[in-house]
C-alpha cells in the first residue's frame, strides 16, 4: 500500500483536519449521555425544572454543534477522497504511457482499463470511507468503553465477552474474503476483455455467424464473476446479523445486570441509562468497522493490483548521459548484427541482422508471414530492445539516444491503420501539432488522400468517428500516411501501409513520396512485389533472417526466396536446381 498511500500526501493538511473535527464531533457525543444521566439523576428525580432547562439547552448546543463539525468534516473527505482518486488515475495513466510494448503484453490493454477505472474507484470508495467512519469508530469505541467504565466497572465487564467475540469473527470473515476480492477483479477483467474484443469484432463476428457463440463466451464469463460475487457476498452477509445478534444480546446482559444493581442500591438510574447508550456507541462503532471491513478487503486486492503496475518498471528506458547533439535530419540507420527474442520465446524473431538505408533511397523489406519483417520496424522505433548486436543512428547507438528524440526522427505507420475520434486535421496534425492547412492539405495530395476528403462535408474538419468507423480501409490507410508525412521525418517506416490500396491508387502513392526521398530515408515492408520492385534495396527475409539483399533484377536472378514470392504472385514457377 506504500505506493498507494503516497498519493495522500498532498491531502495532509486536509487529513488532519478531519482527524481533528472527527475528534472534536466524537467528543462532543460522548458527552451527551453524561447529560443525559444528569438530568435523569439531578433533574427529574429533585423535580429541578430549572436544571432540566439548563442541561437539555446544554445537549442542544452540543448536538448542533456535532452535526456541524460532522458535515464540514464530510466535505473535506469526500473532496480528499476524490482529488486523491483522480492523481491515482493519473499517474496511473503517465506510467503506463512509459511503457514498452512487452509491458501491454504482459498485463493487457483490458486489465490496464480495469485497473485504472474499477480499481481506483474502489481504492477511492474505501478512502471516503476511512476518512468519515474509520477515524470515527476508534474513538467512539474507546471513548465509550472508557466513559461506560467510569459509569460503572462491574457492568462493564460484560464487554470483554462482546467484544472479543465480535473481533474475532470480523478477522476471519475479512481473512477468507480478501482472496475472493482478487478473484472478483480478475474476472472484471476477463470481462471487459470479452466485451471489448466482440465490440470492436462485431462485423467478423456477424459475417461468420459467431453471434450466439460469442453470447456464449459472455455468459460463461458474467456468471463466474456472478458466483465468485456470490460467494463474496454470501460471507459477507453473515456479519451484519451476527453483530445484531451480539449487540442485542449485550442490551439484555446490560438491563438485567444494571437492574439488579439498581435495585440493590449499587447504580443509579441516570447511570444506567447512560451506560445503555455508551454500549449502543460502542457496538455502533464496531459495526461501522464492519462495514469498513466490508469494503477493505476488495480495496486492498485493488490497490495490490495498482501497486503491480505502478511498481512496474519500463524495460526501454532512456541511458544516463544520452546524447542529445544529434544533427536533424538524420542520414542513416544502420543494423549491426542484430537479434530479438519476444519475452518467453524459446526461437528469436530475428537473427543476425546487418543492412543499412540511407536519406535518398528506398529500402524495402519483403519475406512470409512470421519472417519479421515488423519486428525490424518496431526495433527501430524502439518499440522493442534488440536482445544482440546495436541500432546506430548516424552511428550513434538508438540506446543512447532519448526516445522522444528517435523517435521524432521516424514517421511510422502501423500495419493496421489507427485512427482517433476527431476531424480529419485533428488526425493529420497528429503527427506535428503545428502544421498548417496547407501543410495538411499537401500530405493528404501525396497520400492520395485528397480526392475523398474534398468530398466529405467540412473537408479536413469532417469528423472521424471512433477507430475511424466511418471510413475504409483504404481511405483509414492514407490518413494514417498522411499523419507520417505531414510529420516531415528523416525516416518512413511503411509497415504493408499499402495493403488495402488498388493496385492504380498503390503506384500513384509510390510515385508521390519519390519527392520525400530528397530529405528522407523510405523503409517499406510489404507483400505486393509491385510495391517493391522498383526500391533502391529490397531485403528479403527468411525465417528471421536475411535471404538476401539487392534489387529486384538482381535478386529475381539469384535469389530462390524471392524468386519464389516473385512466383507466388505471377504465377510463374521458378525452376528448382
Amino acid at each position: 500500500m506504500k505506493s498507494i498511500l503516497s498519493f495522500l500526501k498532498p491531502y495532509r493538511l486536509s487529513v488532519v483536519s478531519i482527524v481533528i473535527l472527527t475528534f472534536l464531533s466524537s467528543m462532543l457525543q460522548l458527552y451527551l449521555p453524561t447529560l443525559t444521566a444528569d438530568i435523569v439523576d439531578v433533574g427529574i428525580v429533585q423535580g429541578d425544572i430549572a436544571y432540566i432547562w439548563k442541561v437539555g439547552g446544554w445537549m442542544v448546543a452540543c448536538s448542533l454543534l456535532a452535526i456541524l463539525l460532522t458535515i464540514w468534516k464530510s466535505y473535506l473527505s469526500s473532496k480528499t477522497a476524490l482529488g486523491f482518486g483522480r492523481d491515482m488515475r493519473r499517474q496511473l495513466f503517465v506510467h503506463v504511457e512509459q511503457f514498452s510494448l512487452e509491458e501491454f503484453q504482459k498485463i493487457g490493454t483490458s486489465s490496464f482499463i480495469t485497473r485504472s477505472t474499477n480499481d481506483v474507484k474502489q481504492v477511492q470508495d474505501v478512502t471516503i470511507m476511512i476518512l468519515q467512519m474509520m477515524t470515527r469508530a476508534p474513538l467512539m469505541l474507546v471513548g465509550g468503553i472508557i466513559l461506560a467504565v467510569s459509569r460503572d466497572a462491574v457492568l462493564s465487564l460484560i464487554f470483554l465477552a462482546a467484544l472479543p467475540l465480535l473481533g474475532g469473527f470480523i478477522y476471519l470473515v475479512s481473512r477468507k474474503a480478501i482472496p475472493l476480492f482478487g478473484q472478483l477483479q480478475k474476472k472484471t477483467d476477463r470481462l471487459n476483455l470479452i466485451m471489448r474484443e466482440s465490440l470492436s469484432g462485431i462485423r467478423v463476428i456477424r459475417a461468420f455467424n459467431r453471434v450466439d457463440d460469442e453470447k456464449e463466451r459472455f455468459q460463461e464469463a458474467n456468471t463466474s464473476y456472478k458466483d465468485t460475487g456470490l460467494r463474496v457476498n454470501r460471507l459477507m452477509a453473515y456479519l451484519f446479523p451476527f453483530m445484531l445478534i451480539i449487540m442485542n444480546f449485550t442490551n439484555i446482559g446490560i438491563v438485567w445486570l444494571g437492574a439488579n444493581r439498581i435495585d440493590a442500591g449499587e447504580m443509579e438510574v441516570g447511570n444506567l441509562i447512560a451506560f445503555i447508550q455508551y454500549a449502543m456507541m460502542i457496538l455502533m462503532a464496531l459495526i461501522m468497522l464492519s462495514m469498513s471491513f466490508i469494503m477493505v478487503p476488495r480495496a486492498q486486492a485493488s490497490a495490490k493490483r495498482m501497486n503491480e503496475v505502478l511498481n512496474m518498471e519500463p524495460k526501454i528506458q532512456d541511458n544516463e548521459g544520452t546524447v542529445t547533439d544529434l544533427r536533424a535530419p538524420a542520414q542513416s540507420i544502420r543494423f549491426e548484427d542484430v537479434s530479438f527474442y519476444y519475452s518467453n520465446a524459446e526461437k528469436s524473431a530475428v537473427q543476425d541482422i546487418t543492412f543499412e538505408a540511407k536519406t535518398g533511397e528506398t529500402t524495402a523489406i519483403i519475406g512470409s508471414t512470421g519472417s519479421g519483417k515488423t519486428t525490424l520496424l518496431q526495433l527501430m522505433t524502439r518499440f522493442y530492445e534488440a536482445t544482440e548486436g546495436r541500432i546506430t543512428l548516424d552511428g550513434v547507438d538508438i540506446r543512447d539516444l532519448p526516445q522522444e528524440k528517435l523517435r521524432s526522427q521516424m514517421g511510422y505507420v502501423s500495419q493496421k491503420a489507427v485512427l482517433f475520434s476527431g476531424t480529419i486535421a485533428d488526425n493529420v496534425r497528429f503527427g506535428r501539432q503545428d502544421a498548417s492547412d496547407e501543410d495538411v492539405w499537401q500530405a493528404l495530395r501525396t497520400a492520395q488522400a485528397e480526392e475523398f476528403v474534398l468530398q466529405k462535408d467540412g473537408g479536413i474538419d469532417a469528423e472521424i468517428d471512433q477507430g475511424g468507423s466511418n471510413l475504409s480501409g483504404g481511405q483509414k490507410q492514407r490518413l494514417s500516411i498522411a499523419r507520417a508525412l505531414v510529420r516531415k521525418p528523416s525516416f518512413y517506416l511503411f509497415d504493408d501501409s499499402f495493403s488495402a490500396l488498388d493496385y492504380k491508387t498503390d503506384a500513384k502513392l509510390r510515385a508521390s513520396l519519390e519527392a520525400e526521398k530528397a530529405h528522407a530515408a523510405l523503409i517499406i515492408v510489404a507483400q505486393r512485389i509491385s510495391t517493391v520492385k522498383h526500391s533502391d534495396k529490397i531485403i528479403v527475409l527468411d525465417e528471421g533472417k536475411i535471404a538476401g539483399i539487392g534489387t529486384h533484377e538482381q535478386l529475381l536472378k539469384d535469389n530462390l526466396v524471392y524468386q519464389e514470392i516473385v512466383a507466388s504472385q505471377e504465377g510463374q514457377e521458378v525452376e528448382r536446381g
